[in-house]
């Protein structure tokens, strides 16, 4: 699905069209297989005239590379459950486990050192390529690439800035195009600090408050509204994605009930991606058409941008290097973003409001913690990210914790980095 989306976006742009070659990488034969299969349906469906090569050996497919994307799922469906099952038996809830949390500190644990590899690999075979990574824990990911190898051209892209900003702008009645938005921070913990009426220069943020105020059992009962409440600025991941970055949530039955969380949330979205994939195997061989609808992937909007010189502002996950103060330099952060034919320009935030700068340090806390854990090979890293991950530390002890690291280490076995395996 994720390269029939890539694909459609892509063969939307017409001047994109012609002497192109899509090169798709898998170490899974039979979804490289299928993906393969519907890459050729969508290219032959639009006329646009790109060749196709499948390969299961990475350098191969990085041979001269302009842009790679990467969406890569280290240990599968099986690694995640893990993820879920064993922080729960000692009582550890958890929603997505994607980012933060012991579930956030396992997957990076698992990927980094694979997207590390590629770095290497890339600096050699494509050193001019940028990197546009789509794959979890979005914070960890491109910090592991740049600083475990000598590749360094990395841009990670997610939805969740675009979509809360089409969000906000539907609550206060006001079309997208017409508001300012300035948001900041990491994946999956921005904050929109401009939120204005272009046209009036309206600050908009007290009719989001009068909105809120009037929907009590609504928008009321959602976490990241509780944390706009109380923090002055709207959050920009979902209620289940914050429920895990701070304390006061997921160790509670009570906030549990009164925000309506959904605990394990995530293994019921991998259940309807696997159901998804079934049904397009079962569409390529029955000889259907595919659905083609362009998703506005920002993967594909940035090469555009580059190629074209059509400039854009996108949301980039980069190194920080001084770009919001107070946070550490080598940090993959999350910010404004021009894009033409000068590549990918980061805006320069400065200084953030010190109260959710303060949840970005605790939130930078657990991952730098983890990608050191991953390059250094470090089992100390790993115990001291899980003991100051906020949900995590509220609910276990320090023992406790170092027990259910153990466990979750041994579980993943060979997918977890050597040096950390013999401790």
């Amino acid at each position: 699905e994720f390269t029939r989306n890539i694909l459609a976006d892509l063969t939307s742009f017409t001047e994109l069209h012609g002497d192109l070659t899509i090169a798709l990488l898998d170490v899974d034969p039979e979804r490289l297989a299928y993906a393969e299969r519907a890459a050729r349906q969508v290219i032959e469906v639009t006329g646009a005239g790109y060749a196709v090569e499948a390969l299961s050996d990475q350098r191969a497919a990085f041979e001269g590379a302009d842009y790679l994307v990467n969406e890569i799922a280290v240990g599968g469906y099986k690694a995640t459950v893990t993820d879920f099952e064993i922080p729960m038996k000692y009582g550890v809830r958890q929603t997505i486990a994607d980012t933060l949390g012991i579930g956030g500190i396992m997957r990076g644990l698992r990927t980094i050192p694979v997207v590390a590899a590629m770095g290497h690999d890339m600096a050699q075979v494509c050193p001019g390529a940028l990197l546009l990574n789509y794959t979890n824990p979005m914070a960890m990911v491109p910090w592991g690439v740049y600083a475990g190898s000598p590749f360094t051209n990395v841009v990670g892209v997610c939805h969740s800035v675009r979509d809360t900003h089409e969000f906000l702008a539907g609550l206060v009645g006001v079309p997208e195009s017409d508001v300012a938005f300035r948001t900041a921070g990491f994946n999956h913990q921005c904050f929109v600090y401009t939120f204005r009426d272009r046209r009036t220069g309206e600050d908009l943020y007290p009719k989001l408050r009068e909105v809120v105020d009037a929907d009590p059992e609504g928008l009321g009962r959602r976490v990241r509204v509780e944390i706009f409440k109380r923090f002055g600025y709207f959050p920009t991941e979902s209620s289940e994605h914050s429920s895990e970055y701070v304390p006061w949530v997921l160790r509670h039955q009570s906030q549990v009930e009164r925000f309506r969380i959904l605990v394990n949330d995530y293994i019921f979205r991998c259940d309807e991606n696997l159901a998804n994939y079934e049904e397009m195997k079962r569409a390529l061989d029955a000889g259907e058409t595919l659905e083609l609808e362009p998703t506005s992937e920002l993967a594909t909007e940035i090469i555009h941008s580059i190629e074209t010189g059509t400039p854009r502002e996108v949301y980039g996950n980069v190194r920080n290097g001084g770009l919001i103060d107070g946070l550490p330099e080598d940090a993959c952060v999350e910010v404004p973003c021009l894009v033409d034919k000068n590549g990918v320009q980061p805006t320069r935030m400065g200084t953030l409001p010190p109260q959710t700068l303060a949840l970005n340090r605790t939130f930078v806390n657990v991952v730098e913690l983890t990608v050191r854990a991953a390059l250094e090979q470090s089992r100390s890293l790993v115990y001291q990210a899980a003991l100051v991950d906020p949900n995590t530390a509220a609910t276990l002890t320090s023992e406790e914790i170092v027990s259910m690291v153990d466990d979750l280490i041994e579980a993943h076995g060979d997918l977890i980095p050597e040096g950390i395996r013999r401790g």
